[in-house]
């Protein structure tokens, strides 16, 4: 069974930055498209393809990185100069070719505020 698991979320200050974590349990992580999104409303942030192409939503270019680490099965969102309106749950998902439902993690909460 497939299990992401989101971490790293908090309360930070506006320009401020943190880095979100999704561990994957189980088979497939290595052929599978990673995205995370943020709710509410639900939003598509940034997507890494298998072979590591990445894209990204308008509001967070240049200011959101997203990454992977095949060999720990991990998928990380570096965010920088976090802003007010970023303040969102935020959400690991991955599907595969054969498994375009895909599976969710249950997200970690961002707050940016003073």
């Amino acid at each position: 069974q497939v299990q992401l698991v989101e971490s790293g979320g908090g309360l930070v200050q506006p320009g401020g930055s943190l880095r979100l974590s999704c561990a994957v349990s189980g088979s497939n992580f290595r052929i599978s498209t990673m995205a995370w999104y943020r709710q509410t409303p639900r939003e598509l942030v940034a997507t890494i393809a298998s072979g590591g192409s990445t894209n990204y939503a308008d509001s967070v270019k240049g200011r959101f990185t997203i990454s992977r680490d095949n060999g720990k099965a991990m998928v990380y969102l570096q965010m920088n100069n976090l802003k007010p309106e970023d303040t969102a749950v935020y959400y690991c998902r991955m599907w595969w070719p054969g498994n375009v439902i895909g599976y969710w993690g249950k997200g970690t909460l961002v707050t940016v505020s003073s």
